[in-house]
């Protein structure tokens, strides 16, 4: 079955990537570029995704971004709510909901990020925050994704078990019947397979590997096989 892969460059990327990018997934229909807003008008040859924008509709909000603004370029997709945007930018769950439904009164499909951090991981509390995160960050539409993705294993290189994501994912399923589930945190060439294999599992979000391009279009080959 085909996955999807959501490539998240983050503060990265170049021209050069993003012509590699044309080139080697051109028309593809399950790879979604979350690049720089810089690059989101580059090219119609590939999917873009946001990698946030800002939780009101518009205002003297200098540097930031609307939904709407973002939906003019035809972006269909926008991560929400990533631990990087919670830890550097002290985004609270209400904050996450807000921007998801933003993204939702305009056209955008949030992937919504949530995941426990190596603390509460390690006090046994991985259920409990996920239930609070979707209880808090959840919008009343249907029409969202979600990423888990624990905070412990993003940029680490270190991931949970095949066991323990087919633990979270099926609790997750088990509220969210029709969401797309999309697995992230040091996802490579090397784990995919395993990774894309788990029940409930749609797909990934892609961080560091998504900059090579060797590692994505490995990754991206096995979630099309």
């Amino acid at each position: 079955m085909q996955k999807w892969v959501v490539a998240n460059w983050k503060m990265n990327g170049s021209k050069n990537l993003l012509e590699e990018y044309k080139n080697a997934f051109k028309k593809s229909n399950n790879l979604i570029v979350c690049a720089p807003f810089t690059y989101l008008n580059e090219t119609a040859e590939l999917v873009f995704g946001a990698q946030n924008i800002y939780h009101e509709a518009k205002g003297a909000f200098t540097g930031e971004i609307s939904a709407q603004m973002v939906s003019e370029f035809n972006i269909k997709y926008c991560l929400v709510g990533h631990s990087e945007r919670r830890q550097y930018f002290g985004e609270r769950n209400d904050i996450v909901r807000k921007k998801a439904e933003l993204c939702i009164e305009n056209g955008i499909i949030p992937i919504i990020c949530m995941g426990e951090t190596l603390e509460q991981y390690e006090a046994g509390k991985t259920q409990e925050v996920l239930e609070l995160q979707l209880r808090e960050c959840i919008p009343g539409k249907n029409n969202f994704w979600i990423a888990y993705e624990p905070v412990w294993a993003i940029g680490t290189g270190k991931t949970p078990t095949i066991e323990e994501i087919r633990s979270v994912h099926l609790m997750l399923r088990e509220k969210l019947e029709k969401t797309v589930l999309l697995y992230g945190g040091s996802v490579n060439a090397s784990n995919a397979e395993a990774i894309f294999g788990i029940a409930n599992v749609d797909g990934a979000l892609i961080g560091g590997a998504s900059l090579d391009l060797a590692a994505i279009s490995a990754i991206y080959s096995l979630a099309s096989g």
